[in-house]
């Protein structure tokens, strides 16, 4: 009787729980899943296996990779720069990037070797790496497995293929290649969009008892203002809070429970203004039967016509808003709808299930 089958996901962090939420799923499902990550999530996400690698999560670490790396992958913004090359392909920016680089893999390589004998890396059937990265940027671990005969995909999950690129060897040895990111189908040929993994059932569904002369309460919660667009929404909502009765909620720089507690006072979220889409803000509002309004990523509402999101840009921010401040009832209905969608769309087993069909990996055994 086969033995079941072994998935080893590596990311270098527990990146908004995707990976976290991969590995739990696939372990419902019967698989034999753990996940590698290179350092820890001040967030407190699932860990499992964390190797607490050096030199990552570092004030001079950050400041030596101004010095030495391309300004470009240093940025984070709003804005789908599709470039001239596709897939964007990782190469060090400098002699000093490339020296420092190998330093690295080389000062990590003792701590590295031992958790892969401790917990026997080497013997799992499908390396998934969340990110496109492995153990070492030189990807010696990636190219071990490929050549002894194991499964390699990649799932890429935020700003990875945007920045930085795919490195070029696992990128050659990728069995399929995913992303939660729908903008990423334009930043690589071979690559399909899997919805974010998401426990909508861990939110209470909001019941709306507002009254007329209550304000209506609109939420924002950006963590960087230029990439969430807030330069463009707060002035409008501002605006809005002087001509109606409503309350602006912006949510910024509080622990992550308390950020929730203020979302779920909200009777409308905005969550961003620009091309990249909806992100985590979104799930977590949908989740609570709030409606909520997003920019979507070109082609999703083509790709997925029954969204939930009230769609928005700097142009039409203002009117769309109005719609909503005026109807209770089309506020309760897409928010009703929203939870629903989201429960069903997001549900990390259907994307993992996806992943999975892809290499034909129908069960665990």
């Amino acid at each position: 009787m086969p033995s079941r089958k072994r998935i080893l996901h590596i990311a270098p962090i527990n990146t908004s729980n995707v990976p976290g939420s991969f590995v739990q799923a696939e372990r419902r499902l019967g698989f034999d899943s753990r996940l590698v990550t290179l350092f820890r999530d001040p967030r407190h996400y699932f860990q499992d296996i964390c190797l607490d690698l050096p030199f990552i999560d570092f004030a001079p670490t950050r400041w030596i990779k101004k010095m030495v790396s391309s300004p470009q992958r240093l940025t984070v913004d709003n804005i789908l720069r599709i470039p001239k090359e596709i897939p964007r392909v990782w190469k060090p920016h400098s002699r000093q990037e490339r020296l420092l680089v190998n330093l690295r893999d080389r000062w990590w390589r003792p701590r590295i070797e031992k958790a892969i004998q401790k917990y026997d890396l080497d013997r799992f059937d499908i390396i998934q790496l969340d990110g496109g990265l492995g153990l070492y940027r030189n990807s010696s671990f990636v190219l071990d497995m490929h050549r002894a005969g194991k499964t390699i995909l990649c799932c890429y999950t935020g700003s990875d293929l945007r920045t930085r690129g795919v490195i070029p060897a696992i990128d050659s040895v990728s069995q399929a290649n995913f992303s939660v990111e729908f903008d990423h189908l334009y930043l690589h040929p071979r690559i399909e969009h899997v919805f974010f993994p998401f426990d909508a059932t861990l939110f209470e569904i909001k019941r709306s008892s507002h009254c007329k002369e209550d304000p209506v309460i609109i939420g924002h919660a950006p963590t960087n203002w230029f990439a969430k667009g807030s330069h463009m929404i707060v002035p409008v909502v501002n605006q809005l809070e002087k001509e109606y009765n409503l309350k602006f909620s912006l949510i910024e720089n509080l622990p992550h429970k308390e950020a929730l507690r203020r979302k779920a006072e909200c009777d409308i979220f905005i969550d961003q203004i620009g091309d990249l889409g909806y992100g985590i803000n979104s799930l977590e509002s949908l989740a609570m039967g709030i409606v909520t309004c997003s920019c979507l990523a070109p082609g999703f509402a083509d790709q997925y016509p029954d969204h939930p999101f009230v769609e928005i840009n700097e142009h039409n921010l203002r009117d769309q808003l109005l719609g909503l401040i005026e109807d209770t009832h089309k506020r309760n209905d897409l928010g009703e709808y929203g939870a629903s969608w989201v429960r069903r769309v997001h549900d990390a087993e259907n994307s993992v299930k996806k992943i999975h069909a892809k290499i034909g990996l129908d069960g665990p055994e």
